[in-house]
């Protein structure tokens, strides 16, 4: 049902808090840019007690698989990929087998992962690219990852954090939204934000910063109605309070295996 135009013309609570957030508790004015590493700082350890035992949420044994089932994970669930790529794998284990897959076949592999004939596409151009220029191998250099078809910054991130061992920032849509409601940027521009967070946070901390992050906006800090209650970066999120403060309503929306251990963690 389309809104009417009273309604079209609201501003929801959630951004209306986020556009006029409150500041962390101990900052009085402006926020200097040394309170602001030290807070970033701090959350990010904080994130590591809540999340001691983050992951690549993507299921993979070689840096090409990791490549593959990143490119499949655009506008689709992690769980969705998850379920294709055995079979997937299985079929097409090297470059080769992608550069000379038949589009159709393939198209049918990866079809419930939604946009599949766009990523066929990205796939087969993978395959030939990785045999013409890199040997079958994927490289592990940003600079050679982005010439990739159907691979930016953001993909050759997670295969360089997850596969190689680079230390990366993987921006995708819940780290962009978190690092927003927090305060550590107002960029939304996914290479300015990994350029202006690499600034606040040691580089050896990248990857896991991002799977931190990514942890927290699936599991606490959600988009529409995040746990603020009981959560751990309470004290220093300028944007406490946009969800339920209640600690016993705010439990109830806290997602995954880790529940017991952030409810505990919350006092709860």
């Amino acid at each position: 049902m389309q809104p009417t135009p009273s309604e079209s013309l609201e501003e929801s609570p959630v951004r209306a808090a986020e556009r006029s957030p409150r500041r962390p508790r101990g900052v009085r004015g402006p926020e200097s840019r040394l309170a602001l590493v030290r807070r970033a700082r701090r959350m990010n350890r904080r994130l590591a007690e809540a999340f001691p035992h983050v992951y690549c949420e993507l299921d993979f044994t070689t840096p090409l698989e990791l490549a593959v089932a990143t490119i499949l994970s655009a506008q689709c669930t992690d769980v969705r990929v998850n379920q294709v790529t055995p079979a997937l794998f299985a079929r097409y284990p090297d470059a080769r087998s992608y550069a000379e897959a038949d589009r159709a076949e393939l198209e049918e592999y990866i079809r419930s992962t939604g946009f599949y004939r766009n990523k066929t596409n990205s796939l087969i151009g993978l395959g030939q690219a990785l045999l013409e220029r890199f040997d079958g191998e994927v490289p592990r250099r940003m600079k050679d990852l982005v010439t990739l078809p159907g691979i930016g910054r953001k993909t050759a991130n997670v295969v360089l954090g997850n596969a190689f061992d680079v230390p990366g920032i993987t921006v995708d849509t819940h780290f962009g939204r978190l690092v927003n409601r927090w305060k550590w940027t107002d960029e939304t521009d996914p290479v300015k934000i990994e350029h202006l967070i690499g600034e606040l946070i040691e580089r050896k901390e990248w990857t896991l910063l991002s799977h931190r992050v990514i942890f927290h906006g699936r599991r606490v800090c959600h988009a529409r109605k995040p746990a603020c209650g009981v959560c751990v970066l309470a004290k220093d999120c300028p944007s406490y309070g946009i969800g339920p403060t209640d600690p016993q309503i705010a439990a109830g929306l806290v997602k995954g295996p880790e529940t017991e251990h952030l409810l505990e963690l919350a006092g709860r």
